[in-house]
C-alpha cells in the first residue's frame, strides 16, 4: 500500500464517528443549520478574491441572449445565490439546490440584486433537472458544485439537455492538483474529512476531463490558480456551447 492509501485509511478510520452520525441521520443538523451559515460567510470572502475572475467569466454570458426576450439562467447548486451580483441586468433566473435550508440567505442575495427577475427555486440535485424542459435556458451556470455531485456526467448530460441550442454552460470549479505534487497527496489524505465539511465535496476530481468529454461544440476551458487556500488552489474556469 503506498504512502498516500495508508494516510487516507488512517483518515478514513479517524472518520468513523462521522460515518455512524451520518448513517443515523444526525447530520443533517449540519446541513441545515452549520453549513448554510458557513458557505454564505465563505462565498462572501470567495467573491471579494474572485470578483475579477467571475466578471471576466459572467461578461460573455450576454452573448448567449436571445435576440427577442430576456436571457434566461439556470443555475444549478446555487446556494447562497453569489453569483446573482454578476448577471446581466434583465436576465430571468432560475434556480436549484439539493439543500432547501439556503434559502433565507438565497433570500437576502435576491433582495439585494434587484437588476434580476427570480423565477423559480427547485430543491433538485443537479443530476435531475426533470423540472425543465428541454431546450428551455440560454445558459446553465454551475460554481463549485460540481465538486460536490453524485455523477458529474449525468449532471452535465442534464445541463445539456435544457440548454437551446447555441446555448452555454459556465463553470467555476476546483480540481485536482498535479499528481507531483504535495498538495494533491494531502488532497487525498484529507478527503474523507473534507467530504463531511463540505458536505459531499471532492477535492480530488479531474473535472476537466469530465467537461472535455460531455460532447460540448465548443469549450473554452482555463487552468488558473485562486488565491486561496493550497488545498483548493487549483480551479478550471470556462464555458461549453451545446
Amino acid at each position: 500500500m503506498s504512502v498516500m492509501k495508508f494516510w487516507t485509511a488512517v483518515v478514513n478510520v479517524l472518520c468513523l464517528p462521522l460515518h455512524l452520525i451520518k448513517a443515523l441521520g444526525l447530520y443533517e443538523g449540519y446541513k441545515r443549520l452549520i453549513f448554510p451559515m458557513w458557505l454564505s460567510r465563505f462565498t462572501e470572502a470567495y467573491n471579494k478574491i474572485m470578483q475579477e475572475q467571475k466578471k471576466e467569466l459572467f461578461r460573455s454570458l450576454s452573448e448567449f441572449a436571445p435576440s427577442r426576450g430576456p436571457l434566461t439562467i439556470l443555475e444549478v447548486g446555487c446556494g447562497t445565490g453569489a453569483n446573482f451580483e454578476f448577471y446581466p441586468a434583465g436576465s430571468r433566473v432560475l434556480c436549484t439546490d439539493p439543500n432547501p435550508h439556503f434559502q433565507k440567505y438565497l433570500k437576502t442575495n435576491i433582495e439585494k440584486n434587484d437588476h434580476l427577475t427570480y423565477e423559480q427555486f427547485v430543491v433538485a440535485s443537479g443530476e435531475d433537472l426533470g423540472s425543465f424542459e428541454d431546450e428551455s435556458v440560454d445558459a446553465v451556470v454551475c460554481t463549485l458544485v460540481l465538486c460536490s455531485v453524485r455523477d458529474v456526467t449525468a449532471t452535465l448530460r442534464e445541463a445539456i439537455r435544457v440548454l437551446r441550442p447555441g446555448g452555454a454552460f459556465f463553470f467555476l470549479e476546483h480540481v485536482v492538483a498535479d499528481p507531483s505534487t504535495w498538495t494533491y497527496f494531502f488532497q487525498h489524505v484529507i478527503q474523507p474529512l473534507w467530504y463531511y465539511f463540505g458536505d459531499g465535496c471532492a477535492v480530488t476530481r479531474e473535472t476537466w476531463k469530465y467537461l472535455d468529454q460531455a460532447g460540448f461544440s465548443d469549450l473554452k476551458l482555463r487552468h488558473i490558480e485562486a488565491p486561496i487556500a493550497r488545498i483548493v488552489k487549483q480551479h478550471v474556469v470556462g464555458y461549453g456551447i451545446k
